[in-house]
């Protein structure tokens, strides 16, 4: 099917519901036990992402008859899932609460986000800020926008080129393998400023509003990293796999850079020594 302006609204208001109902009546109010780690301690899963993804899918379903989706926490328990987005004819990616930590500790920097995947093209993309009730969209090739909670509406576009001594971004070095992260680490020392916010969500939405020059991801699971990345190509923006493919729905490794420009891209992929 094709996936339209009504639409893209439609998916921006379930996810508002989601975050007004399940996510925000939740914050620092969240019971004993509600915080749990899935894979370890830098992997957590709270009531509230459960909840929300658990509301999202089925408002999803409702609206989209007979659609995949592929949600964090379901993937979790069914990961062949990820493997369905190629082929799937619609198809959505959903993310509760991106930086899962940061809602857990009561800090406020922590985004809703969803992708939407037809045939393996991601064709349509939000990521919401829950706390401001603000989100970032955008339908492939109709250019980004942010939408305010006063209906409100601006244009995004990534930020002007510049040197890389005077560049900033953010570098998610956690999950690289132990020869790259030697390599990485030093390198930072090349930009002007490298931050990690523990939250794909705000760290697209500053990237994509101009705030910052780049950001690169070694772990690609598609509900982080395909509505960020279909975002910033419309902001203007340029994203590749460290090998310099394109990255696809479906794929989890490779490692992702995404820059202002061509020219910044190869900078950026040239000083952290890939």
């Amino acid at each position: 099917m094709e996936f339209a302006s009504r639409d893209l609204r439609a998916l921006a208001e379930i996810l508002r519901r989601a975050a007004a109902t399940e996510i925000m009546p939740r914050v620092r109010r969240l019971p004993a036990g509600g915080v749990r780690n899935k894979t370890g301690p830098l992997d957590l899963v709270t009531d509230a992402d459960e909840a929300a993804e658990a509301r999202i899918t089925r408002e999803l379903q409702q609206a989209f008859p007979g659609c995949l989706v592929v949600g964090e926490e379901a993937a979790s328990a069914d990961p062949g899932s990820i493997g369905r987005l190629a082929s799937a004819s619609l198809a959505f990616t959903i993310d509760p609460i991106d930086g899962t930590s940061n809602y857990a500790a009561g800090l406020p920097l922590f985004g809703v986000m969803a992708a939407v995947v037809a045939r393996g093209e991601t064709v349509a993309a939000i990521i919401l800020d829950p706390v401001c009730d603000s989100y970032s969209a955008a339908l492939r090739g109709g250019g980004a926008a942010e939408y305010a909670a006063d209906g409100s509406t601006a244009a995004l576009r990534v930020a002007r080129p510049a040197p890389v001594a005077a560049m900033t971004g953010m570098v998610s070095w956690r999950f690289m393998p132990a020869p790259m992260r030697a390599r990485v680490m030093p390198a930072l020392l090349g930009f002007a400023q490298v931050w990690d916010h523990r939250c794909a969500a705000h760290e697209y939405r500053a990237l994509i509003a101009g705030h910052s020059h780049f950001v690169v991801f070694n772990r690609l699971m598609p509900w982080d990293h395909l509505p960020g990345a279909l975002l910033h190509q419309e902001a203007g923006g340029v994203c590749a796999k460290f090998d310099r493919t394109p990255y696809r729905a479906g794929e989890v490794a490779g490692g992702l850079i995404c820059a202002g420009d061509e020219s910044a891209w190869s900078q950026i992929h040239a000083t952290l020594g890939f």
